[in-house]
């Protein structure tokens, strides 16, 4: 598990290679994270909206950006903790993603950003 904290947020994530959705003699591979964000402010918060960096280790950079997470924008409360799974495809068997959250302090309005940690993502069999 990988975790970082930044404006009172703690962002963690755990990685899965999914061989079953993966063909590697097509050059698809495809991860599962899990993220959990822990609210560690006396405030509580909503993600607004998310923007990833993916990056693959043929060289390729991939950018995603829109609006909150696997279809909801979430209050999290302070010491409360939201989780949430997802997937990304890569072209090769090893790769990274990082990347921040937009966050909204609900008791003002203000926006910040909460940064994610760059996360591998390494299919098993290249762990050899």
């Amino acid at each position: 598990m990988t975790s970082r904290i930044s404006e009172g947020i703690t962002v963690s994530v755990e990685t899965y290679y999914q061989p079953d959705f993966s063909n590697p003699v097509n050059s698809e591979f495809t991860f599962a994270y899990r993220i959990s964000i822990e609210n560690n402010n006396a405030f509580p918060v909503k993600l607004l909206r998310r923007h990833w960096h993916i990056c693959d280790s043929n060289g390729s950079l991939r950018e995603v950006e829109g609006e909150g997470v696997v279809g909801v924008q979430p209050q999290i409360n302070p010491g409360e903790t939201y989780q949430y799974v997802s997937g990304c495809n890569l072209r090769s068997e090893i790769g990274k993603m990082y990347g921040t959250y937009l966050m909204e302090n609900i008791n003002n309005n203000k926006t910040f950003d909460a940064l994610i940690p760059a996360f591998d993502m390494c299919a098993p069999f290249k762990l050899n």
